[in-house]
């Protein structure tokens, strides 16, 4: 089993989402088209996969948790939209499958070999192709109050090793002009939406489970509801009605030769 086997069921609902702005937004600026084809390479539950399914052709997800797949197959069959799962990883993928317009990565960069992954990229890359790494996540400037304590109990229920994991991923997606160095690529622009919503304080708090570091597996036996009854006592105050706003913001960074 997998280290996000047990995050899958919540993955899709409780993570900070893309919204249509931001797919919309991206689209325009790199010049998508129903003649596009795409990859997602670690596309968990197919979040960027569908989300820029409408705007381009051929569209492939590539994951090593089953898991994942099985709920990115879900979610295009309820959204009626036909989706290429592959089970595997970047480096495993056949040399056959041949070249892409545009390749996707979101969550994911951190867990994946630098190496293999960039002496892959340059076959699946086409000759005018782009990389996409994208994110979503909550501000960090104050306008999520909520916010430092969240992750501060996230932080204390988390099996040490595995934050400082976490932290690893968070220092790779905002270094990636040193990831890329060397290569045949190199970031060029930024593309950033930002969204405000309200999520329910119950979902908050699940969404808690959706991280690498704080999954039902990485806590095990009773430290779930433990940790959950935590979060939702620091978030009561921070709810009205139930309902906490968040503002979020969602980044694709270009990458091209």
């Amino acid at each position: 089993m997998g280290r996000f086997a047990s995050t899958a069921s919540l993955y899709e609902h409780l993570r900070p989402p893309y919204p249509r702005e931001f797919f919309r937004a991206v689209t325009h600026k790199v010049g998508l088209t129903k003649e596009s084809s795409l990859i997602d390479l670690g596309t968990g539950p197919g979040l960027l996969a569908l989300g820029f399914g409408p705007y381009v052709g051929r569209v492939v997800g590539v994951d090593p948790e089953p898991a994942m797949l099985d709920a990115a197959r879900l979610a295009a069959s309820g959204a009626g939209r036909h989706l290429t799962l592959i089970e595997g990883k970047a480096e495993t993928l056949p040399f056959d499958i041949g070249t892409f317009d545009i390749v996707t990565i979101g969550r994911a960069l951190h867990w994946m070999d630098r190496d293999a992954t960039l002496a892959r990229l340059e076959e699946l890359v086409a000759c005018d192709g782009t990389i996409l790494i994208c994110a979503s996540f909550s501000v960090t400037d104050g306008r999520n109050p909520w916010l430092d304590g969240y992750n501060e109990i996230r932080r204390r229920w988390s099996p040490a090793k595995l934050w400082e994991e976490a932290g690893k991923g968070t220092r790779t997606h905002r270094d990636l002009r040193a990831f890329f160095h060397g290569s045949a690529f190199a970031p060029t622009e930024l593309v950033t939406v930002e969204t405000s919503y309200t999520v329910s304080m119950q979902d908050l708090a699940q969404r808690t489970l959706t991280y690498s570091s704080s999954s039902p597996e990485a806590l095990g036996g009773d430290n779930v509801e433990a940790m959950l009854r935590d979060v939702e006592s620091h978030l009561a105050s921070f709810s009205r009605d139930g309902l906490i706003a968040e503002t979020i913001v969602s980044t694709a960074q270009i990458v091209k030769r």
